[in-house]
């Protein structure tokens, strides 16, 4: 099939960090065959969004996105072709064909691989409208290019895709399918590739890197792999996300505490602490197995960062229960910590129960914890001034007081605070010692030492 080397294409990412790496490899897929990738100001005549439809505020920004462009299109102010691609489309791509005639193209997580043949499609005299929703089992490799910022400094590893969890809630299953994994040499062939093109950062990121290698050969460990990572030359940090606590092992915590490399970070996502509560999400765990693994993580990693996420007004959650949470997490003290409204999906289990809670209790209960958890940030953070911390420089600020914008090993890309850098001398990329002299609830402040 003849290649077509003359479009321009936008690709517009929603989501989490592995939408990001699928559309990464797309752009990748496609500035390989020819196209050129062009930033949001630019005008392209193929706009691809790559859509979130985890939970509705997920698929409401995703809706919003694709309305406003199909809009655009209508109103004829630009002419391009509308490719809406992952979970939005892999979950509902049939139904939106009818009611977003605008959009010319419907494709599924699946076929994130495919996606120099559906651009081509595009061009062909007969080509019509079309969905290309097919079974979840797409999983990349280091073969396939990932298209990159120049001024990235960190990038995320995606050790594995899909989920087998079956949590009550979600409905990654359906839209990600089953939990597999990559082999851990081409996750390491991933990794020097990153390292050789500047990256200083690797985030190992999957839907439950915990269950990490039980699906293949010889079952490789998720605590080999990191050890493995943190070899490589070039690298200067490596960070764990998405640790399920009813699956991380002793032996992941003392392989972080054992390699300088590996933050001293661990996202630990709990959603809830009451057993009521945490069985009907079928989260196969309880309140007290959760207290265990955080006091385990915190004796066997000193100084350790904890992140969770935390789900508000399930189905069943009494004030009685919700008021367990809250005192469960001024008790515990979490560095981050990211609250989300309970989303009654359709298909879930969830949906079925009955004591189902009022959207505006949801937000009340969010708030009272966010609140909490500020004061937490805070006092948290403001312990840290006077003390040494090794910051990754990521980009200029445009404050005059702060010159530039990095993260601590403490810190997160997106989801945590930032640490901003007193010196106009510092070097984009480079890992420098600060000396924290102030802090707010979720910012720290410091100066090159």
């Amino acid at each position: 099939m003849k290649k077509i080397k003359q479009h321009k294409v936008q690709i517009i990412s929603l989501g989490c960090p592995k939408n990001l790496i699928d559309s990464e490899v797309m752009g990748g897929l496609l500035n390989k065959s020819g196209l050129h990738i062009v930033d949001r100001n630019d005008s392209a005549d193929i706009v691809i969004v790559n859509t979130c439809a985890f939970i509705n505020p997920a698929k409401e920004e995703s809706l919003e996105e694709l309305l406003t462009l199909a809009e655009e299109k209508k109103k004829g102010k630009r002419q391009f072709k509308l490719v809406v691609a992952g979970c939005l489309a892999q979950r509902y791509g049939k139904e939106l064909s009818a009611q977003i005639p605008e959009v010319d193209l419907f494709i599924g997580t699946g076929e994130v691989g495919n996606i120099v043949r559906h651009i081509n499609k595009l061009d062909e005299i007969k080509f019509r409208r079309a969905t290309a929703i097919t079974k979840p089992d797409f999983l990349m490799t280091s073969q396939h290019p990932r298209i990159l910022s120049s001024m990235m400094t960190s990038a995320y590893l995606k050790i594995s895709d899909g989920c087998s969890n079956s949590c009550s809630y979600c409905v990654i299953p359906w839209i990600r399918g089953k939990a597999r994994s990559r082999t851990p040499n081409d996750i390491l062939r991933e990794a020097e590739n990153l390292a050789v093109r500047g990256i200083k950062e690797i985030i190992i990121t999957g839907q439950d890197t915990t269950v990490y290698g039980r699906d293949l050969k010889g079952q490789p460990s998720l605590s080999g792999l990191l050890n493995d990572v943190a070899q490589i030359k070039g690298i200067k940090w490596v960070r764990l996300l998405y640790t399920h606590p009813a699956h991380i092992t002793k032996d992941v915590l003392e392989t972080i505490v054992a390699n300088e490399k590996i933050c001293r970070y661990i996202d630990l996502p709990i959603q809830h602490i009451d057993d009521t509560i945490l069985s009907a999400m079928n989260r196969k765990l309880s309140g007290a197995k959760i207290k265990e693994v955080i006091a385990q993580a915190r004796q066997i990693i000193p100084g350790v960062a904890l992140r969770t996420s935390l789900i508000v007004g399930f189905p069943g959650e009494t004030q009685r229960r919700f008021e367990k949470l809250l005192d469960f997490v001024r008790e515990t003290k979490f560095d981050h910590l990211g609250v989300f409204i309970y989303s009654r999906e359709e298909g879930t289990s969830a949906a079925q129960l009955k004591s189902q809670i009022l959207e505006k209790e949801k937000e009340r209960r969010r708030e009272i914890i966010m609140s909490e958890q500020a004061a937490i940030s805070n006092a948290i953070n403001k312990s840290l001034i006077g003390s040494t911390q090794e910051v990754l420089i990521e980009e200029k600020n445009d404050r005059p007081d702060y010159d530039f914008m990095g993260r601590c090993r403490r810190q997160t890309p997106e989801i945590d605070g930032i640490t901003y850098i007193k010196n106009k001398q510092a070097k984009i990329g480079s890992i420098v010692k600060c000396k924290i002299i102030a802090a707010d609830d979720y910012d720290l402040f410091g100066e090159i030492i």
